[in-house]
């Protein structure tokens, strides 16, 4: 049986109602949490929401200005939401790359400010930002992830040395292609842009950089988010924690 060691404890997860995101609720569930599934899809936050215990929370976080004034009563955060969008600087369009800035970087800081005041009140939280290898190298072709990302990696170290006296760490997740459907959205564009067969992509691209050659699975980056949720990580903060399978060996 799973330790019940976040027993008492508020976990708010974003794009919680599929891939990482239900992931880590399922685990966190599991460990004694009440969980928050925050979604844009309404009705898939609410069916998990059910079957986890937990409370559904429909929202748009693109609409960063409606998180302006936001009070949020979480001793766990993960900011996981996210999109993709692959495409050459020179042809991507304005508006996509102002969008996944919104949801993938401002949203993720306005989160972070509405759940901090709560937690330096209670001397404890848990800030866990899913990154991504590509918070740390860069491919082609994803400009805006990259730079999301990348943004991403310093906020969260900013706000460990921030939280870190009031009891409070923030860690990054940064796995390679997982297993889920917003890798599996972007097969069609990544064989356009590379010129080769959709059947191709996963081993010749998204597979390249890895020593060890398949995806992660969204239940492995969830154990980990479990451990970093956990009081036995109280000393890890600032860091960015690599799964992906050598990729950043290199």
């Amino acid at each position: 049986m799973t330790e019940q060691d976040l027993a008492g404890r508020r976990a708010v997860i974003t794009g919680g109602a599929s891939g990482i995101g239900l992931a880590c609720a399922e685990e966190f569930a599991a460990r004694g949490a009440h969980v928050i599934i925050a979604d844009l899809n309404a009705e898939a936050a609410e069916q998990h929401a059910t079957a986890l215990g937990g409370e559904a929370w429909a929202v748009d976080l693109s609409d960063t200005v409606a998180l302006d004034d936001l009070a949020l009563n979480a001793d766990i955060l993960v900011n996981n939401a996210g999109i993709q969008r692959v495409s050459p600087i020179q042809d991507f369009d304005p508006e996509a790359f102002r969008a996944i800035q919104r949801i993938m970087l401002e949203a993720p800081f306005l989160l972070i400010r509405a759940a901090l005041p709560g937690m330096y009140e209670r001397g404890w939280g848990r800030i866990i930002n899913i990154s991504s290898v590509h918070g740390l190298r860069a491919s082609p072709f994803k400009s805006a992830y990259v730079a999301a990302k990348h943004g991403l990696e310093g906020l969260s170290k900013v706000t460990a040395l921030e939280g870190g006296p009031h009891g409070v760490t923030s860690n990054c997740i940064n796995p390679g292609y997982v297993r889920t459907p917003l890798v599996e959205k972007q097969i069609a564009d990544q064989a356009k842009m590379h010129g080769i067969p959709e059947s191709e992509v996963i081993e010749k691209v998204m597979l390249t950089e890895s020593a060890i050659k398949r995806l992660v699975e969204a239940e492995e980056v969830a154990s980990l988010a479990g451990w970093l949720a956990s009081p036995h990580s109280s000393m890890v903060t600032g860091a960015s924690y690599t799964m992906d399978g050598g990729w950043t060996s290199r």
